[in-house]
């Protein structure tokens, strides 16, 4: 059941802060407390570079002065062009190096987390540099792993908001993967089924840009230009659910504002993923995302009366003398509703039991013969 609420105004954002003149002694006292994650000392950052820098350089010399007759004159062009290409992995190295040295020292000086924190102060937001594993229920927040947010901003308020970009590592050894997203989190007034919308503008090549594949069963079908911007998934058996929050108005604000966004419902939340840092410097980005907040917020103030029926049935009871009571299922989200059903890539299991299959039996042909 969805009842319709009332909209929110749009958010001014003041984006001085942003692109202003730095005032030094500010910075430099608002560097003094970034935490050693953000501003390693400089020991930090010279000592594995640098050390690998000398060691470049040294090989560098080495290799330099024993090719120096076929680097300076070489009697064969083909000599030459040999020496420098022997060379290059050498050179490339030293460039390597001395690139991370410099971004690791521009880092290290803290403008952009400065510029950041008095963005978020003149808007009535606050700001963190860094914070490691936010315990949030989307598909990119793994429990496995390392993960890191990174220049979290976040506002309160009725429906809380917080934008960030997030790093994180799974696996170990070569199966190690690291993923880089940015990131809206909006907390709803109500758990809510959950459900995907898997932005096709964002796919490259036929490749899904969310790390999670989800059973073609759940795929819902709506009318109109929905489905060309937009694969809805949601849970077996809450179809109607999903319609009846995904209105056709609905549907239009959606494709107004995240089309190139994916997006996810999941418990009291609402996610707006990209492969893309989204809390930056650029006040362009700032205000799209603040104009996109803005408009869902429009749109999810009509789910705060959604209640699921298999929780109990919405009722009516009357005492004699006294007015009917309405009785309706509590806040929350049956069992079955709670998370999509991951796809299960059967062709990899069965080319699996087939490749099994054949070493079993060609251990038994062994054995016999």
């Amino acid at each position: 059941m969805v009842e319709r609420g009332t909209a929110s105004t749009a958010t001014r954002l003041d984006t001085t802060a942003l692109e202003e003149r730095i005032d030094r002694a500010a910075l430099t006292a608002f560097r003094n407390r970034l935490p050693p994650s953000i501003r390693p000392n400089v020991a930090a950052i010279f000592w594995p570079t640098g050390l690998l820098l000398v060691a470049a350089l040294v090989l560098l010399v080495f290799w330099t002065s024993l090719l120096g007759d076929d680097l300076l004159s070489p009697s064969d062009p083909g000599e030459g062009f040999a020496a420098w290409f022997l060379l290059l992995p050498y050179l490339g190295f030293v460039a390597v190096s001395a690139v991370l040295v410099v971004r690791a020292l521009v880092r290290r000086t803290g403008r952009r987390q400065y510029r950041l924190h008095r963005f978020a102060a003149a808007n009535g937001m606050t700001y963190a540099p860094v914070q490691p594993g936010p315990a949030l229920p989307g598909m990119i927040f793994t429990p496995s792993g390392t993960a890191l947010a990174s220049d979290v901003l976040a506002r309160g308020g009725r429906h809380p908001v917080s934008i960030a970009n997030h790093r994180s590592t799974t696996g170990e050894g070569k199966s190690r993967e690291r993923h880089r997203w940015g990131y809206v989190a909006v907390r709803l007034p109500v758990s809510l089924p959950h459900i995907v919308l898997d932005a096709k503008g964002n796919n490259a090549l036929g490749r899904r840009n969310l790390p999670v594949e989800f059973a073609r069963s759940q795929r819902l079908r709506l009318e109109g230009d929905f489905d060309q911007y937009f694969e809805l998934y949601c849970p077996d058996g809450y179809e109607t659910d999903a319609l009846s929050l995904f209105t056709p108005e609905v549907m239009a604000g959606f494709i107004d504002s995240v089309a190139e966004l994916d997006v996810e419902i999941v418990d009291d939340h609402l996610f707006l993923y990209s492969r893309k840092d989204l809390s930056t410097l650029d006040p362009a980005t700032w205000r799209w995302l603040f104009s996109v907040v803005d408009a869902l917020i429009e749109q999810v103030v009509r789910w705060e009366r959604w209640r699921d029926e298999r929780l109990g049935a919405t009722h009516v009871t009357q005492a004699i003398g006294e007015a009917p009571v309405i009785h309706r299922p509590p806040p929350g989200v049956a069992k079955q509703g709670r998370r999509l059903t991951p796809r299960v890539e059967w062709l990899w299991i069965v080319a699996g039991l087939l490749v099994f299959l054949i070493g079993v039996a060609s251990i038994i042909e062994d054995i016999v013969t």
